[in-house]
């Protein structure tokens, strides 16, 4: 079969890709993420480069298209192309600006992406399927590109995710809205374009609601001395089990208010010893914090006794029902910033309200991943709110149905068709658009509920109540922040729209939509598609995330509000559990190995779905998320995980030809336990098999495994991917010659499994970083030598000298020349720290690579890329190259020997590599032009 290689295939510029997706995680106003959360969402970014880069060619390729090729050459010139001026490191410019967040507003870099896609494909770009595609990056990314969406999965709100990112905006673009406010402002001359109109109208409506709910429960949620309410404080309580004490025990973890400088507040309890009742008071100072609470890991105390309560006691009270809920404070928004208040009995008596008809008494999972809050007692989804917190959000999902028969009457009124065609049957007019703009209320009264529950913790450094899912789980909360929906502060009504609907238009939301979008719940082991489609995915993984448990929350009161619209996507009463690809023993009465095994086979059934629609001449790319000890061991092994995953995609019919580690986190831990101790997920890069592919034997498969993963590799570096990539993008071309494959066998005629073939690439890797020493002066190659045995520590003089002699150079000479520092019968390397700040490789006395190296770490370190940018100009071309390529051997060094301070420098260095060339290359040539040779 023979096909055009795309990028994807080959390289690309990871390191600018994984910084714009680390960067994308701190942006949260305008994000699209804001509309709805959803659990391990993959950053923009990076799904836009997967995408395009698996739609282009290579433009070096010789087969590439010559109109193609032209305008890659045509691209602006950046910092690769200012290296080395080819089509392909002028189009890894164009990537870099690409993948920026800037970039998902600007329709100039997006059309030109668009335009290289169309010059790649005859004009006609395939639709794009993610038949798992949870929260919706994906797709949406396919359509930023121009490209026709097709959103899949089997959990109901991530459809519904998925309908409210690409498949509403895309129906209803470029209308005016229908509400009476901003109706009166088209009639003066608005613009509404993209989704504009449905933004003013989410807006219009949401804050309609608010209206009604205040006139509602208002007196529910009455000021505190004049003052809004921001929260109100509670602390759980369970009898004492000392029976001399008898009281009823706040369990509190922390008693602080305000940890902000200079307004410091906090509850001190106090306890009455006649009533054994325990209150509590407000202290404000500038200085100090709370008592400790009274709960820790250990257990609980008793405010009133000091009875140590283990939690066995805690669990049992709240099994039985008996646990309560003490008012600890009151948080308002003063003149001038929080203020904080003692409980009173009007405070506390407005709270106690019956449970509302309608509240959801649907039940949670007996055991679920990330699931605490069963063992205190609370077994169904109402347990999670209070009876108050029960009563707003039940009259909030009423009014998402009175709002949208408003919207349908105002809709009308404005003057649109009502052909009364509903939104799920593809209508378009008067009641199809009400259906659509309650879509987006029901996620607000989502956002609502992560914001409105007693699992909310108060946080005292920004002052405001915390979101229940600030990770996969459901953990058990001691005291707890109960928000004011009603006002105006985080986590009210008014707040949220807000941020949705500035979410929504956001322009990295509100974009250009050539394509419409389509969202559909379906079984990724039964698929069904019309047509050839290239397919992107970022499937589940073994037991990572129980979506299907946790998506429950939100899913009771999505279809509360929605089961009328979407009959068939709310046909159930929880979030379908049975066919959810995740190894969960609890689902298989505590049976892993059945959990497993329906894990592996589903994504083995997945896969084969995939193989039979995809066209063959567009890659398949598969995201695998994983634990950062996960991946590739020190001797070569791999987990179990990485196994099945590379194992199910391989028995599919797939041949693997990539592997790009995708970073997300830019922490400072470089190196750990695996060999990309940072990647939060790797993208599997995937071709269909030939169905006629023969066998191999060991023999035959590493011979061509010394043969092309050298060259592989040396395409790798030319991108500069970074030393702490390498490793895992080098599985790529070594699983290609693998998987081309039928099977490899060995000698006795066993299939050589995946986990051996790993350890065979890994081998080659180590081989091939060796062979660089071979090409270096003396003074280096003991240098190398004597760093992988002692590292910076110093060693007998007699070891360095009897190395010394075999690598043809002296300790004296050595020392001389400032590798080393030798003295007492010891011998030292010295740090990058330590060397002659005047070293001048134009001037030393054959300048060595080993010391090239740690200067430039040392410029790099001590003055940034400027200042080994003017090293890196007085080099020689060929002084140059040999240090880089010695940076990623002294990296896979200290990777190895778990030297993390270290592995960081070299990494830095390569990282910082690109921008430094440019930089020296400015600087010859500035020099040049002024007729001096001084840098």
């Amino acid at each position: 079969m023979t096909y055009r290689k795309k990028l994807i295939e080959v390289a690309l510029p990871l390191e600018a890709i994984n910084v714009a997706s680390a960067r994308e995680k701190s942006i949260r106003h305008g994000h699209p993420s804001t509309l709805h959360l959803w659990w391990a969402r993959r950053p923009l970014a990076a799904c836009r480069a997967v995408i395009f880069t698996s739609l282009v060619d290579d433009p070096d390729d010789p087969e590439a298209p010559a109109e193609f090729v032209a305008a890659c050459r045509a691209l602006p010139k950046g910092p690769n192309a200012t290296a080395s001026d080819t089509p392909r490191q002028r189009l890894f410019d164009f990537i870099e600006r690409l993948v920026t967040w800037e970039a998902t507003t600007d329709e100039e870099i997006l059309e030109q992406a668009r335009h290289l896609i169309r010059l790649c494909t005859d004009g006609n770009p395939p639709p794009l399927l993610d038949p798992f595609a949870g929260g919706g990056s994906i797709p949406l990314e396919a359509q930023r590109l121009g490209l026709e969406a097709h959103a899949s999965d089997l959990n109901p709100v991530a459809v519904l995710i998925n309908k409210a990112m690409i498949e509403i905006p895309s129906r209803f673009a470029d209308l005016h809205p229908v509400n009476p406010r901003d109706r009166a402002g088209t009639a003066q001359g608005g613009s509404w374009k993209g989704v504009a109109g449905l933004v003013a109208d989410v807006r219009y409506y949401g804050e309609w609601m608010l209206d009604r709910a205040r006139e509602r429960i208002g007196h529910l949620y009455p000021d505190c001395e004049g003052e809004p309410v921001i929260a109100w404080l509670w602390a759980r309580t369970v009898k004492c089990p000392n029976p001399a004490c008898d009281a009823q025990m706040p369990l509190v973890r922390s008693f602080d208010l305000s940890t902000k400088a200079g307004k410091r507040a906090w509850v001190e309890p106090s306890v009455d010893p006649r009533t054994r009742q325990v209150s509590f008071e407000v202290r404000l100072a500038t200085r100090g914090k709370g008592p400790e609470g009274t709960v820790d890991r250990q257990g609980a105390t008793c405010l009133v006794c000091h009875t140590p309560v283990p939690f066995e006691h805690v669990r049992a009270e709240g099994r039985a029902g008996r646990m309560g809920a003490q008012l600890m404070a009151i948080a308002t928004e003063g003149q001038s910033g929080r203020s904080y208040y003692a409980p009173t009995p009007k405070h506390e008596r407005a709270a106690r309200v019956p449970i509302p008809d309608g509240a959801p008494n649907t039940d949670l999972p007996a055991q679920a991943l990330g699931f605490r809050v069963q063992a205190y007692g609370m077994t169904k989804h109402r347990d999670l709110f209070t009876q108050r917190q029960l009563t707003a959000l039940t009259t909030f999902s009423d009014l998402v149905a009175d709002a949208r028969e408003q919207a349908h009457a105002d809709a009308v009124a404005a003057g649109l068709p009502d052909d009364g065609v509903p939104l799920r049957q593809g209508g378009s007019d008067a009641l199809a658009y009400a259906e659509a703009v309650s879509v987006y209320l029901a996620m607000i009264l989502d956002k609502q509920a992560d914001l409105g529950n007693n699992l909310n913790r108060w946080e005292p450094v920004a002052q405001c109540p915390r979101q229940l899912f600030a990770r996969q789980a459901i953990p058990m909360v001691w005291d707890f922040a109960e928000g004011n929906p009603l006002g105006g502060s985080s986590g009210s009504w008014q707040v949220l729209v807000d941020n949705v609907t500035r979410g929504m238009g956001a322009s990295s939301f509100n974009f250009r939509r050539d394509k419409s979008g389509y969202a559909t719940q379906g079984d990724a082991t039964k698929l069904t598609v019309d047509g050839p489609t290239s397919i992107s995915t970022d499937p589940p993984y073994y037991d990572n995330i129980g979506y299907a448990d946790l998506s429950d929350f939100f899913y009771v009161w999505m279809r509360r509000s929605l089961h009328g619209i979407y009959p068939d996507i709310f046909a159930t009463m929880l979030v379908p559990k049975t066919p959810e690809l995740v190894a969960t023993p609890f689902r298989f009465e505590g049976d892993t190995a059945a959990a497993e095994y329906h894990f592996e086979q589903g994504l083995r059934d997945a896969f084969g779905q995939m193989r039979q629609i995809i066209p063959p001449e567009y890659p398949l790319s598969v995201y695998y998320a994983f634990k950062q000890q996960e991946i590739v061991a020190e001797a070569g092994a791999a987990s179990t995980g990485w196994e099945t995953m590379l194992r199910g995609v391989i028995d599919a019919g797939f041949s693997i030809v990539g592997t790009w580690p995708m970073r997300t986190e830019m922490g400072s831990r470089m190196v750990g336990q695996g060999t990309n101790a940072l990647a939060s997920s790797i993208v599997l890069v995937c071709r269909p098999r030939p169905e006629e592919a023969p066998s191999a034997s060991r023999a035959q498969f590493v011979r061509e495994l010394t043969i092309e993963l050298p060259r592989a590799l040396k395409e790798l570096q030319s991108g500069s991917i970074a030393p702490v990539d390498l490793a895992q993008a080098a599985i790529g071309p070594g699983m290609a010659v693998y998987s081309q494959y039928r099977q490899v066998l060995e000698a006795n005629g066993e299939r050589l499994s995946v986990r051996t073939a790993l350890q065979l690439i890994n081998q080659q890797l180590d081989e091939y970083l060796a062979s660089v020493e071979g090409e270096l002066d003396a003074d280096s190659r003991f240098a190398v030598a004597w760093f992988e045995q002692f590292g910076l520590k110093d060693a007998v003089f007699g070891e360095a000298d009897v190395l010394a002699r075999a690598k043809n150079t002296a300790v004296d000479a050595l020392a001389a020349r400032g590798l080393l520092q030798a003295g007492a019968g010891r011998v030292r390397l010295l740090g990058w720290h330590e060397l002659d700040e005047g070293w001048d490789p134009r001037t030393a006395e054959g300048p060595s690579v080993w010391m090239a190296v740690h200067q430039l770490v040392s410029r790099l370190n001590s003055h940034g890329e400027e200042g080994a940018a003017l090293l890196l100009a007085r080099m020689s071309a060929d002084l140059a190259a040999d240090a880089r390529q010695l940076a990623y051997r002294l990296y896979s060094i200290c990777e190895r020997k778990g030297w993390a301070e270290q592995a960081r420098d070299y990494n830095g260095l390569v990282a910082a590599w690109g921008g430094a060339q440019v930089q020296a290359a400015a600087l010859r040539d500035r020099a040049l032009r002024q007729g001096r040779l001084d840098f």
